[in-house]
């Protein structure tokens, strides 16, 4: 296959209204404009003083995406940071929309397909938020402050005028805000220890996805159990981060010296290897959870009715009959080729084995030094998707074995290692445990 700059029409996106753009197009050496239409995190000239040289945008919000340059080590010595020993995060782009009110436990059991009424004060769930045809609109951490009072933190989708736009139809007694709090992430196998130093050996009680109310430095902060690494790892939410962003960065700096703390990007190569899916790369609103393996977010008996249900429950009956409603569903795959070692620019085509017209595509793609192979989610149609199948996957030049030909790449079960904490999915599989449905 000659690869060209026009949009393949070999692979069907017949059931999308807006196909993904699958122009190889390349890497483009363009500089990030920075201005006052996109806001500066709190956190964004600590990043920049930390070394940040890069940045993409994420909810309308700047957001560092490395710190240690290529000729130093790159993503590559960030991800030995984040497995090895720990990491923090500016991710302050998880903008904290807070619903809050007599009907806030009744209002977000209507947006998530989760059952709301079962997450207890002081606990988070990682939940998704559908249209009413099915696709996934955000998939944020959701965390229960009270009986009354949520905040989603966000996945890069605006979560904030789709909930008050829901509410002016409900009218419910709820008040619907962004919050100025900002989280920071501490990741890695040295998380615990560290988190210890700065809020005291209580949080090593907080169970998976708990939440502690706790001061640092002097500031209000809450505690989860959770992140975007699948190593060990908490978030801190700082209240009123927009004054009191500096005395926590630097209370996190100071306390990680003992701990080898390095400042870094999100770690998406070990997120990539956790099965964790990134909103607006792996997933949109034309994503379905049966199509991208969130099937467990979608329970069959959840008391009460939300928002998607009658199409997410026609898509499983079309599932259970045989047919699938999807062109192409999501899977894992090894590929061949040389280390791919940093974002990929484009979603990369794939084929079937005989390398013939795309089908396919690649969404998150990187090399996985500990299983020593380039690793991938990508989507390919259902025919294609049985674990052990064969495909080809065309990488640009800097990447391929033999420029210009395909390397060959085979689906492969997900997550690619074990997690730190496992999610509700791997825990199912690993319980024998019906997931797809």
């Amino acid at each position: 296959m000659t690869m060209t700059y026009g949009q393949p029409t070999s692979v069907d996106q017949s059931d999308r209204v807006v196909p993904i753009n699958l122009r190889q197009s390349g890497r483009t050496p363009v500089e990030l404009l920075i201005s006052t239409r996109v806001r500066k995190s709190p956190y964004w000239h600590l990043s920049h003083d930390a070394g940040c040289w890069r940045a993409t945008t994420y909810n309308r919000v700047y957001h560092p995406r490395g710190y240690v340059r290529p000729g130093d080590g790159g993503a590559a010595a960030e991800h030995e940071a984040l497995t090895q020993r720990v990491t923090l995060w500016n991710v302050a782009v998880e903008r904290q929309i807070r619903v809050r009110g007599p009907e806030a436990g009744a209002f977000v059991d209507y947006v998530i397909t989760r059952d709301a009424t079962r997450i207890e004060p002081m606990r988070a769930r990682y939940v998704i938020l559908c249209n009413d045809r099915g696709g996934i609109l955000n998939d944020p951490v959701l965390l229960r402050l009270a009986g009354d009072e949520f905040w989603f933190s966000l996945a890069d989708s605006d979560l904030l005028f789709w909930l008050q736009g829901v509410n002016v139809g409900l009218g419910m007694q709820v008040e619907i805000d962004e919050i100025d709090v900002c989280p920071l992430q501490v990741q890695g196998p040295r998380s615990l220890d560290l988190m210890a130093d700065l809020v005291g050996e209580a949080v090593r009680d907080i169970p998976y996805y708990g939440l502690m109310e706790a001061e640092i430095a002097g500031c209000s902060v809450v505690i989860s159990q959770t992140g975007f690494s699948g190593e060990k790892g908490y978030e801190i939410y700082l209240r009123d981060a927009t004054r009191h962003a500096e005395t926590l960065w630097r209370a996190a700096l100071e306390a990680g010296e003992a701990h080898e703390l390095m400042v870094t990007a999100p770690g998406h190569q070990r997120r990539i290897q956790a099965g964790i899916l990134s909103w607006g790369q792996d997933i949109d609103h034309e994503t379905s959870p049966f199509q991208c393996n969130l099937a467990y977010q979608v329970p069959r008996e959840k008391p009460g009715d939300y928002i998607g249900r009658d199409a997410l429950e026609r898509q499983r009956a079309e599932i259970e009959a045989g047919r699938s409603p999807f062109a192409l569903v999501m899977v894992g795959m090894k590929l061949g080729g040389q280390p791919i070692d940093d974002y990929a620019p484009d979603f990369w085509l794939v084929s079937r084995a005989d390398g013939g017209d795309p089908v396919g595509y690649l969404t998150s793609p990187w090399h996985a030094p500990e299983l020593g192979s380039n690793i991938a989610l990508g989507y390919v149609p259902p025919s294609d998707s049985a674990i052990g199948t064969e495909l080809a996957v065309w990488l640009p030049d800097e990447y391929a074995s033999e420029p210009g030909k395909p390397d060959a790449a085979r689906v492969c079960e997900v997550p690619f290692r074990p997690s730190a904490n496992p999610s509700t999915r791997e825990v199912a599989r690993a319980q024998g445990r019906d997931t797809a449905m």
